[in-house]
This record gives structure tokens, C-alpha cells and sequence, in this order.
């Protein structure tokens, strides 16, 4: 084989390796909502030890790989944000989670696509397609399926714990729009720097919320244990770092669909392991909210 023919043969192996890759790390990250419903502990508690573990291990990897941590207080200001959106995020997720299952906790949480862009559109001069609004319809027919239907007849935990959902979304948005911004900054950390310190400046917020809760940090046993030590490594490190470092090297519209993976296993994962009641037209809901989540993530082609 010649030199120029390995270098054609080449991106093909490489990009399967990427797919292959992105669908792991959904698959890792989409258990987060489990080892949440495992660890029988309080939702901020499990949010400090989740972010403490995970931001830890990652700035001890950056140190030991001589990275930078320290860029002035005009970069730090904006994890000091993302943080606090973050620590909102948990607060929402952890309490949606148990309320309404990890499941629908987790597809209600990826609503924050629309977010993202309504903020691009009215604040950064983003054009909005066609795709985005039939996105929005397909998404909200499917939601009202899994639960609107049944509104009437929810307990007030359950549709707190919708509201809780959305409300993930939201403060989600804030922590994506915050980090995206810290990253772009001239002279930025690298990413893992910046999600390790981020993240242990979550866990320093959230220390002070379950402090104000009176909640209490005591791990109660061995699964529980297990559980804050899975989401810290597994699901905050393990499953972002494959994330963010096959991420450039896949199309924006096959990284959308590949993590799709991760809302339509916590669902799978809700239903196996703590029997969630599901029909036939919470599956077609399911369906009809992944296709829209998918249509909102797909960019607007410029014809050149």
C-alpha cells in the first residue's frame, strides 16, 4: 500500500472508532439518573459528592499532565457562573428524578436544545430554521403524551417533578452558555481544567445549600457508596472526557443522534430496573420527543 492510499484508507476505521466511541459515552452518561435514584441519599448531597469526586479526579489528571489552572479572575468569573448554574441543575435533576423517575427526568432535562437556540436567536444573531419549530412540535406532542394526558390524575410530587424537569433545562442552558464562553476566552484553560474546577466549585455551592437545608453528608451504606463513586468517575469523568474528545471529530448532526442514546436509555434503564409503567403511547411519545430533540440539533446549511 502506498503512503497516499493510507492516508485515504485511514478516515474511515478512525470515524467508526468515533461513533463507537460517542455511543459508549452516552451509554455511560444516560446511568447518571440511575446511581441518583440509587444512592437513597438527599439530591443536594448526591450532587456535592458527584461533583467533588468527579472535579477532584480531574484536576489531579491535569496536574499530572502539567496543565494550567489559573487564568485571572476575568476567566474565572465565568466558572464561577457556570457553576452556579450547574449546582441549579443538579438541585432541579436529582429532585425531578425522584419524583417522576430517571427516565422522564432525563428527557425532560434534553429540552434544554431549544433553549440553547432561542438564546443563539435572540441574543447572538443566529438564524432559527424550519427545522426548529417542526423540532418544537414533534417534542411537546410527545411530552404531552407521557404525561398530559394524565395530568388530571398525577400527584402533586409527580407534577412538581415535571416542572422540576424543565426547570433542569433551563438552569442547563446557563451552564452550557457559561462554559462555552469561559472556553472561547483567548487565552482559556484547557476543557478538562475547566469542567474539573468548575465542578469543584459546584460541589462548594452545593455544600453550603444542603448546610441550609439541613440535610447531612453521611453516605448510609455500601450501594449508596457505590453509587456517588460511579457518578463521580464513571458518569462526570469517564463518560465527559469521551465526550469532549471525539466531539471535533464527528459531523454536528451525528453527535445530536448519537446522543439521543442517552435520554432513550434512561428510559429503558427506568423501566428495567424500577418498573415504570409504560404503554404504548408513552413509547410513541418517547419516539416523537427523541425525533424532535434530534430536528432542533440539526444546524442550518448555507448554500455555497
Amino acid at each position: 500500500m502506498t503512503i497516499q492510499q493510507s492516508r485515504t484508507a485511514n478516515p474511515q476505521p478512525v470515524a467508526k472508532l468515533a461513533v463507537v466511541t460517542m455511543l459508549v459515552a452516552a451509554l455511560i452518561i444516560s446511568t447518571s439518573s440511575v446511581w441518583v435514584k440509587l444512592a437513597d441519599m438527599g439530591a443536594s448531597a448526591i450532587g456535592f459528592y458527584r461533583m467533588c469526586i468527579g472535579g477532584l479526579v480531574l484536576i489531579v489528571i491535569c496536574l499530572l499532565r502539567g496543565r494550567s489552572l489559573w487564568q485571572g479572575w476575568a476567566h474565572h468569573r465565568w466558572l464561577w457562573l457556570g457553576a452556579a448554574f450547574f449546582a441549579a441543575d443538579l438541585w432541579f435533576w436529582h429532585r425531578s428524578i425522584q419524583y417522576v423517575g430517571p427516565g422522564l427526568a432525563t428527557v425532560l432535562g434534553n429540552v434544554q436544545v431549544f433553549f440553547m437556540t432561542l438564546f443563539g436567536f435572540l441574543f447572538l444573531q443566529e438564524r432559527i430554521s424550519w427545522k426548529f419549530f417542526v423540532g418544537l412540535v414533534l417534542t411537546f406532542t410527545g411530552l404531552f403524551l407521557l404525561v398530559g394526558l394524565q395530568w388530571g390524575e398525577l400527584s402533586a410530587n409527580y407534577r412538581i417533578g415535571v416542572f422540576y424537569g424543565l426547570a433542569t433545562a433551563l438552569a442547563y442552558t446557563g451552564f452550557m452558555l457559561s462554559l462555552r464562553h469561559a472556553q472561547s476566552l483567548p487565552e482559556s484553560l484547557t476543557p478538562m481544567a475547566n469542567l474539573g474546577l468548575l465542578s469543584v466549585l459546584c460541589a462548594m455551592m452545593l455544600a453550603v445549600v444542603v448546610q441550609w437545608e439541613g440535610g447531612d453528608f453521611s453516605i448510609p451504606n455500601g450501594l449508596s457508596w457505590f453509587s456517588v463513586l460511579a457518578l463521580g468517575v464513571f458518569c462526570q469523568v469517564l463518560g465527559w472526557v469521551m465526550i469532549t474528545k471525539t466531539m471535533p471529530s464527528l459531523p454536528t448532526s451525528i453527535v445530536g443522534l448519537l446522543l439521543l442514546l442517552q435520554p432513550a436509555m434512561s428510559m429503558v434503564w427506568d423501566m428495567l430496573f424500577f418498573a415504570r409503567p409504560t404503554t404504548l403511547l408513552d413509547g410513541v411519545g418517547l419516539l416523537l420527543v427523541l425525533m424532535g430533540i434530534y430536528l432542533a440539533t440539526l444546524k442550518r446549511r448555507r448554500l455555497v
